[in-house]
């Protein structure tokens, strides 16, 4: 069976298509600058081409990606009807939706409804979820949440201290992201433990970057809160901050809250604090050349890392172990290296010039034989997440 997996944007939509048989991947690509002109499809399939085209609409776009997917030069099946299942990735579940859900019109409704809880995602979101469902009317539709992993959390852990009765009739809690790459990396860390019965920190860490605490394959907490601003420095992203820093920004340049907002989400993070970038490839560049804003954005971010994984070792009595994914968890050692460095404490011993070797080629091991806490570097794949929650819920539907 095959699998075709959505992510849609506001002026974008990334695809894959999965042959769930062996869970490989057939063809995968994006659709850009949709709606904004100068639109192109970039598609790898059986080769790899570049379609310049108009797509004025989300629904233009589906038809070209179903196009370039059974194109007889480029594509990789004969026609859509092979196509068992199309899985959204959606960002937001709100309180409606704790599992992965088949998309009815009831359920669309729903999700509209959760739109301002993410309004810098859901609503696109939505428009690939319509557009989809238009082109492909006959075939189940998936909704698979980013916040469903993260719906295990205990009280405790996801609500704020404010009056009750506002999360009761305003649903204002802790959510959590990125709950499909953790899932992912959870399940990866149970078959290197060969138990899922561990605690675990997974740290997925890149332009949005997020921790959570699991503990026998359930989230017990997560670092980002109500969205996706709240928790760890991010590339753009400020993280934790005094909610009165709000008000005092607002008076003090003649902000909006809703221009505040977009300052914390867009300007700060390690770009603001360098000056330089939101890409640690370039902070770790100016590092190297003496510049002290870019070393004290890394050494933030690491630090911040650092301190929530002490928090979880609280919460859980203990690490088993530590897994490092995404984009700068894969990828920078410096980070790494900042990270583990300090946590003996809690029984970590780490192979540094394993660190450094790793070419981000799969799973690698960087904790000693002596080491207490395993330390792994397992690469992330949410597509296969959502592919396989799709399947199981469009078999289960039928």
């Amino acid at each position: 069976m095959k699998v075709l997996v959505i992510n849609s944007g506001s002026s974008s939509l990334k695809y894959r298509l999965i042959e769930m048989d062996d869970e490989s991947v057939l063809a995968k690509g994006v659709a850009d600058r949709i709606g904004i002109g100068n639109s192109f499809l970039k598609h790898s399939g059986s080769k790899k081409v570049v379609i310049e085209n108009d797509m004025p609409n989300h629904a233009v776009a589906i038809k070209l990606v179903l196009d370039a997917l059974t194109n007889p030069e480029y594509g990789v099946i004969k026609d859509a009807g092979e196509i068992s299942a199309v899985g959204h990735r959606a960002v937001a579940g709100g309180e409606y939706f704790t599992h992965s859900t088949l998309i009815t019109d009831a359920v669309r409704e729903q999700i509209k409804e959760i739109i301002e809880l993410a309004p810098l995602h859901m609503p696109a979101c939505l428009m690939g979820i319509d557009a989809c469902r238009e082109v492909m009317p006959n075939i189940p539709h998936v909704a698979v949440f980013d916040t469903s992993f993260h719906s295990t959390m205990p009280d405790v852990a996801k609500l704020y201290g404010i009056d009750y009765d506002d999360y009761r009739n305003l649903k204002i809690r802790r959510y959590g992201a990125h709950g499909t790459s953790h899932k992912y990396i959870t399940d990866e860390a149970a078959k290197l433990m060969g138990t899922k019965n561990m605690k675990l920190v997974v740290c997925h860490l890149g332009n949005g970057a997020s921790l959570s605490a699991v503990k026998d394959g359930k989230c017990l907490d997560t670092t980002m809160g109500f969205t996706p601003l709240e928790g760890l420095i991010m590339g753009t992203r400020c993280g934790d901050i005094d909610p009165s820093v709000v008000q005092y920004l607002c008076n003090k340049k003649g902000w909006d809250v809703s221009q505040a907002i977009n300052y914390f989400n867009k300007d700060c993070g390690v770009k603001g604090i360098s000056g330089v970038s939101s890409d640690f490839r370039d902070l770790v560049a100016a590092a190297e050349h003496g510049n002290a804003r870019a070393q004290l954005a890394i050494d933030m971010f690491s630090y911040r890392v650092k301190k929530y994984i002490g928090a979880y070792a609280a919460v859980m009595n203990g690490v088993d172990m530590i897994a490092f994914t995404a984009g700068i968890g894969e990828h920078t050692p410096e980070v790494r290296e900042r990270v583990l460095t300090g946590l003996e404490y809690l029984g970590v011993e780490f192979d540094n010039k394993l660190n450094f070797d790793y070419k981000a080629d799969g799973i690698a091991e960087l904790s000693t034989k002596k080491s207490k806490v395993k330390v792994f570097i397992i690469p992330t794949d949410e597509e296969v997440v959502i592919a396989r929650d799709t399947l199981a819920v469009a078999k289960y539907s039928k």
